[in-house]
């Protein structure tokens, strides 16, 4: 049976389980079951971010793990999709089992190249009953602009994320524009990255944010020897202020 039951993609920020929203939680521990992605092939993984950022909340008997192909690349990869189906039908189990309160904790927010997109369409696929929703969370860039005390967009500059996936293009056109740039996903790129942040003049302006919200992170300027990067690290480039106010 399927009526009644809902799925719900929820934000648990960066990595700082202090970052939650008081929803977020509620909805976390009245949840039936609560899915947190990893990544798959990798026997016995340890916690994810997203794990380990609810264990402080939602007791491990209640958390269910769902392999990803997060490392793949090139697109839609067979084995990235084949890993989206296995993660539905590991949720329809769940709600044909009685489920009815489903949630799946995201790193970031559920609406912002999360993986819960992914998951949600795949599951309706499957069972066009279950209801989806989502819960907001703190981004990166958010908590980047709040560690480094770089504001993110004042008056009427544009803010432009992207994910460095995307090609140096998108990047370069975004740093030429007025506006604030946030990269996501720098990783292999960030050479790449670092050219062009010297090609502009931007680099000596630019914050790097590494393991956001976990030990060992790091947020500070943008060195020379800024290669060996995770994953999950956020480049924030401030649009060009040259006085107080002179945007709006």
């Amino acid at each position: 049976m399927t009526a009644g039951a809902t799925l719900t993609g929820v934000g648990v920020g960066p990595g700082d389980p202090e970052l939650l929203t008081v929803k977020a939680v509620r909805i976390l521990r009245e949840a039936d079951t609560v899915f947190v992605p990893v990544m798959a092939d990798r026997p016995a993984p340890d916690a994810g971010r997203a794990e380990a950022t609810v264990r402080e909340y939602v007791p491990a008997d209640r958390l269910r793990r769902l392999p990803f192909a997060l490392d793949d690349r090139g697109g839609v990869t067979a084995r990235r999709a084949a890993a989206w189906d296995a993660a539905a039908r590991s949720v329809v189990d769940a709600v044909d089992a009685g489920g009815r309160s489903l949630a799946f904790a995201t790193i970031g927010d559920p609406n912002v190249y999360s993986t819960f997109g992914y998951l949600a369409q795949s599951v309706r696929a499957l069972r066009p009953a279950v209801r989806v929703a989502t819960v907001p969370g703190v981004t990166a860039m958010q908590e980047l602009a709040a560690r480094s005390g770089v504001p993110l967009c004042e008056g009427r500059e544009p803010l432009t994320l992207l994910p460095a996936t995307a090609g140096l293009a998108l990047f370069a056109d975004a740093l030429a524009g007025p506006g604030t740039v946030v990269a996501y996903k720098g990783w292999r790129r960030h050479p790449e990255l670092l050219a062009e942040l010297r090609r502009q003049g931007r680099q000596a302006d630019a914050v790097l944010g590494r393991s956001l919200g976990l030990p060992g992170e790091q947020v500070g300027p943008v060195g020379d020897t800024d290669h060996d990067l995770p994953y999950l690290s956020t480049l924030l480039v401030p649009a060009r202020r040259d006085n107080r106010g002179g945007k709006l």
